[in-house]
């Protein structure tokens, strides 16, 4: 009789179990997000050519403008002027040099930056009269013109490296500091609460704990940092040229402004503007995808 019972009850003890099994698998289904490779001909659709097609109405219209002889040739040149201008300092040997010059220049800048930018925006996030005495001074900072520190630092260092570094200093350490205020400010209380309780306090838990929490927030100011470098860069090697300091992409603008090469200026600038989408493209795009992706955020490529 006994093991007709058990028997018996077996199933039904059985079938809550079965319920929960059924109810998990299924939530599991739910944030099981599958990413699917996509298919090259859409990403050339929606990827590729939406870029090309603005480009090249863009040349048709600058083209348009060089042909209706709306300024004289010498200060609208031809798209193809540019292009030859471009092709002659490539058979130079100059352009790889120049770019890196510069490259090299504010990729050291902006590391510094990062490196004096993040404890200062942690004080700031963190220390409340620390942010009533810098915070309003920080965005201060950050809405003055790079440009206006270049006669300041030609003072203080003289035609130098240190001139051209403390400008980019001093245009991309606000920006990364504000970033990561605004990043911290956006936390939620419960995450440090939780690693409290876990033992992360003191330095342990702003590395394991609020850093990767402000991330969102702190990427962002280490983009707009980064751009705050590069403008603050070339305006600093725009007024700052020596030979002393090499040849640089704003150094190269000024020369051809000096002589009145407008195809040269225009090939410089666009030399600027490449190694800037370049930046985005290769280091900050890919790490804003990996941040989003792994919070959820980013689930699958469209």
């Amino acid at each position: 009789m006994s093991s007709t019972e058990l028997t018996a009850k077996a199933p039904a003890d059985q079938a809550p179990a079965d319920e929960a099994a059924t109810l998990g698998a299924g939530l599991d289904a739910l944030e099981a997000h599958t990413v699917e490779r996509t298919p090259l001909r859409s990403v050339l659709l929606n990827k590729v050519l939406p870029p090309v097609i603005a480009i090249a109405l863009v040349l048709l219209l600058w083209q348009g403008a060089y042909m209706a002889h709306l300024k004289r040739p010498d200060l609208l040149p031809s798209p193809l002027d540019v292009w030859d201008s471009l092709h002659e300092q490539w058979l130079q040997g100059t352009i790889l040099g120049t770019i890196w010059t510069s490259l090299s220049r504010g990729a050291l800048g902006f590391l510094a930056s990062v490196v004096i930018g993040t404890p200062v925006g942690l004080l700031v996030a963190k220390v409340k009269p620390v942010r009533a005495a810098i915070g309003p001074i920080l965005s201060g900072l950050q809405s003055i013109p790079s440009v206006a520190w270049v006669p300041a630092a030609v003072i203080w260092f003289g035609l130098s490296n240190a001139t051209i570094y403390a400008v980019v200093l001093l245009g991309a350490v606000p920006s990364i500091a504000n970033g990561l205020v605004a990043g911290v400010d956006q936390v939620q209380p419960l995450y440090l609460r939780a690693g409290r309780t876990l033992g992360a306090t003191g330095l342990r838990g702003v590395w394991y704990v609020l850093l990767p929490a402000a991330l969102p927030g702190y990427l962002a100011g280490l983009k707009q940092g980064w751009a705050f470098a590069w403008r603050s860069l070339m305006a600093a090697e725009l007024i700052a040229s020596s030979p002393a300091l090499g040849l640089g992409l704003g150094q190269s603008l000024e020369d051809a402004r000096e002589v009145q090469d407008m195809p040269g200026v225009l090939s410089t600038i666009l030399l600027i503007l490449l190694v800037g989408i370049g930046i985005e493209l290769l280091v900050f795009a890919p790490l804003e995808r990996r941040v989003l992706r792994s919070r959820g955020l980013l689930v699958a490529r469209r």
